[in-house]
């Protein structure tokens, strides 16, 4: 029997997460959750489900993908977990840190699968290096992309560097020991473009750009370490490694499985939910990037 997922939030996201939910054979799409009763139906009736007007109204489910704007993701969790659904919520995990380390404390008291949206950590590229040793000396990220009047309510911090700041926590594993960091605000009330030089207590230098005004997009990540480069582009989902091996520079283009990041994040997910295993970015995780990107915008 399949899992029942509803979906809260109707907006761009919550769309692509009710498009791909509802093509799926190991879940069904239960509903569509949002205030906005003419976004709300629209998406529901695309799908032939029922729309709901908040999150109380929904009948009891399996789960529900929380993909509001990230000002409601503390409530709504928080609101989801007491009606004991599993939880998935899109990035950033919450607001502020303050309210991450709330919904930890909720979760611990419960026996459900709480796991944050980090789609990156499922991008091709980024999975193509898993059979590799990964040991960075220094990391450079670019994420560009052009303005889009969408998830203004929080810095591009919290919209788009947030992504990099959880690879490289993941990548490295290691504590971030100093920050530098500099940004503007051009088009919003928050800095919408802003460059950030982290170090890492093992010695790992990352040098990140975020930036939601730029005329083309650009996801790269670039890492360096001892013989070896390697060239993530997030955005094409390839992957080229440059190793130093008997004096010569070998280039490899690793074969990139294609596969769509988001309905991967979902399988993953319901994984969590059906079998136990434990959620692959997990709410501590999520919490953690929050932490450093707060870190980071309180030097702007």
């Amino acid at each position: 029997m399949s899992s029942s997922i509803a979906i809260v939030g109707a907006g761009h996201l919550g769309s692509i997460h009710a498009k791909l939910l509802a093509q799926r054979t190991d879940a069904t799409l239960a509903g569509i959750v949002d205030p906005n009763e003419a976004q709300g139906r629209a998406v529901a009736e695309l799908h032939g489900v029922p729309w709901y007007a908040h999150l109380d109204a929904l009948p009891d489910v399996d789960g529900v993908i929380i993909a509001a704007p990230t000002t409601y993701h503390h409530a709504l969790t928080l609101r989801s977990l007491e009606r004991g659904f599993h939880t998935f919520i899109e990035k950033p995990v919450t607001a502020t840190y303050d309210e991450s380390i709330e919904l930890m404390a909720a979760a611990a008291t419960v026996d459900r699968v709480v796991q944050v949206g980090h789609v990156e950590r499922f991008n091709p590229a980024v999975r193509a290096i898993a059979p590799y040793n990964i040991e960075p000396k220094f990391i450079e990220g670019h994420r560009l992309a052009p303005f889009k009047p969408r998830a203004i309510d929080v810095s591009v911090v919290h919209d788009l560097m947030i992504h990099d700041i959880d690879l490289l926590l993941w990548l490295t594993k290691s504590e971030i020991v100093a920050i530098q960091a500099t940004g503007v605000a051009v088009l919003t009330d928050t800095p919408d473009i802003c460059n950030a030089r982290l170090t890492f207590a093992n010695g790992c230098v990352a040098n990140l750009t975020a930036s939601r005004i730029s005329a083309k997009p650009m996801r790269k990540l670039r890492i360096f370490q001892k013989d070896t480069y390697i060239s993530l582009d997030l955005g094409a989902g390839a992957m080229e490694m440059f190793r130093l091996v008997d004096k010569q520079i070998l280039m490899e283009t690793p074969a990139v499985e294609p596969v769509n990041a988001i309905a991967e994040e979902q399988r993953s997910f319901i994984e969590s939910m059906t079998s136990g295993v434990p959620a692959a970015v997990t709410l501590r995780e999520g919490a953690e990037a929050v932490r450093i990107a707060e870190q980071i915008e309180a030097l702007l």
